[in-house]
C-alpha cells in the first residue's frame, strides 16, 4: 500500500511521536531528540528513529532533511491581508524581491496567513512546533509588536523589514528611511518655489513609519524657517478619507502637498478635481512608495521610491548570517529612499508662495 501523503497511519489514525516511537522501540522523547537534537544521540538510535519515520510517513520529507542536515531550507513569512491599491503592490514586490532573494540562497519561502488586526504571534508558534522552518521574516512591524521579544526568548533566527519603533531595539531588521525621503520631497518643492507645503500623513501614533514620514517634513521645514501650524493633516490610508482630510490643508492655502502614501495622495488628486485645479499644474502633489499606480495617473504622481529589491536582499543577508551564527552582535540597516519626479510637481509661478 502507498505510504499516505497526509500523515496518517494504516489503521487510519493520525501519525504522531508515539506511533514512531513504537515503530522504532524508543520512547516518544528519544524521537523528538532525533528530530530537534540528533548530535545527542547515538548513530544507531537516530539510525533507527530515522527509518521509522520513513516507513510510517511521519512528515516524511520534511523530518528527513531535518535528521540529516538539521536545516528545512524554509523561511517563515506571515501575510497580513491589505486593501486593494498602491498598499498592496507595494507589498506584493516585497515579497516577489524576498522570495527572488531567498530562492537564489537555495531556501524557499513558506508562506502562512497573520491576522488583519496587526501583528500577533499565530502561525510562529505552529510553525515551531512542527519544526518546519530554520528562521523568519518579519514584515509590518509596529509598537506594541510581540514578534521579536517572543521569537529571541526562544532562540529562533529572524529579521524584521521594519524597526520596532518603541522600547528596546531587538534583533536584525532592515528598513527604509522615510523621514529622509519626505525630507528630500520638502526640498524638491522648495526648489521649485514653493512656500506653503502641507503634510498628509496618518493619524499620529498610529504606525511608527507614519511618524518617522511626518518627522522629515518637520525637519526640512523647520530648517527652511517654513511654517508648519495648520499645515498638518491626517487620514487613514483611503481614497475617500484622504479627500477630506485634504480639504482644510487646501482651504488653508497650500501650494503643495506631501503625502504619506500614494493612496492619501490619490484623495488629493480627487479633493484638487473636484476644485477643477489641475495637480501639478496648479498644486503640487508628492506621494510615498512609488506605486505603479503612480505612472499611469494623469498628471504622473511625484513619490518617494523605497528599495525593496535590495530590502529584500538584505534580508535574506541577514537573516542568513544569523542562521549561522546566532550569538553574534545584532545588524541593523536603514537604507535612503530615492524622488521619482514626474509631473504632478511642476510649479507654476501664479501659485508659488514668495
Amino acid at each position: 500500500m502507498p505510504r499516505s501523503s497526509k500523515n496518517s497511519s494504516a489503521q487510519g489514525g493520525p501519525v504522531t511521536l508515539a506511533t514512531v516511537a513504537a515503530r522504532a522501540g524508543v520512547s516518544a522523547q528519544t524521537v523528538s531528540n532525533a528530530i530537534n537534537s540528533p548530535d545527542i544521540l547515538r548513530p544507531e538510535t537516530l539510525e533507527r528513529v530515522r527509518r521509522a519515520i520513513d516507513e510510517t510517513g511521519y512528515r516524511p520529507s520534511r523530518a528527513a532533511q531535518t535528521l540529516r542536515t538539521r536545516s528545512s531550507k524554509l523561511i517563515g513569512y506571515g501575510i497580513q491581508p491589505t486593501p486593494p491599491g498602491a498598499a498592496g503592490a507595494v507589498m506584493d514586490r516585497f515579497l516577489h524581491a524576498l522570495s527572488q532573494a531567498v530562492d537564489e540562497a537555495g531556501y524557499r519561502i513558506l508562506l502562512f496567513a497573520s491576522p488583519p488586526d496587526g501583528p500577533s504571534l499565530k502561525g510562529y508558534e505552529e510553525l515551531l512546533a512542527q519544526h518546519e522552518v530554520d528562521g523568519f521574516v518579519l514584515s509590518g512591524t509596529d509598537r506594541s509588536d510581540p514578534r521579536q521579544a517572543w521569537l529571541t526568548k526562544r532562540g529562533v533566527p529572524f529579521v524584521g523589514f521594519g524597526r520596532m519603533w518603541s522600547g528596546r531595539q531587538v534583533g536584525d531588521w532592515v528598513d527604509v528611511d522615510g523621514a529622509s525621503g519626505t525630507d528630500a520631497a520638502v526640498e524638491h518643492l522648495v526648489a521649485l518655489g514653493h512656500r506653503k507645503i502641507a503634510f498628509l500623513g496618518w493619524e499620529r501614533g498610529s504606525s511608527g513609519a507614519g511618524d518617522d514620514r511626518a518627522e522629515g517634513w518637520l525637519r526640512a521645514m523647520k530648517r527652511h524657517g517654513l511654517p508648519t501650524r495648520g499645515r498638518r493633516g491626517q487620514s487613514v490610508n483611503d481614497i475617500d478619507a484622504a479627500r477630506a482630510a485634504v480639504k482644510p490643508l487646501l482651504d488653508a492655502g497650500a501650494t503643495a502637498v506631501i503625502a504619506a502614501s500614494d493612496m492619501l495622495a490619490l484623495g488629493c488628486y480627487q479633493s484638487l478635481r473636484e476644485r477643477r485645479v489641475l495637480p501639478g499644474r496648479d498644486v503640487a502633489v508628492v506621494g510615498f512608495d512609488d506605486s505603479p499606480t503612480a505612472e499611469i495617473l494623469y498628471p504622473a504622481l511625484t513619490s518617494v521610491a523605497q528599495p525593496l529589491e535590495e530590502v529584500g536582499q538584505e534580508c535574506v543577508r541577514l537573516l542568513l548570517a544569523r542562521i549561522a551564527a546566532p550569538d553574534a552582535p545584532p545588524e541593523r540597516i536603514l537604507l535612503q529612499p530615492s524622488l521619482a519626479i514626474r509631473d504632478s510637481s511642476t510649479i507654476s509661478t501664479s501659485i508659488a508662495d514668495e
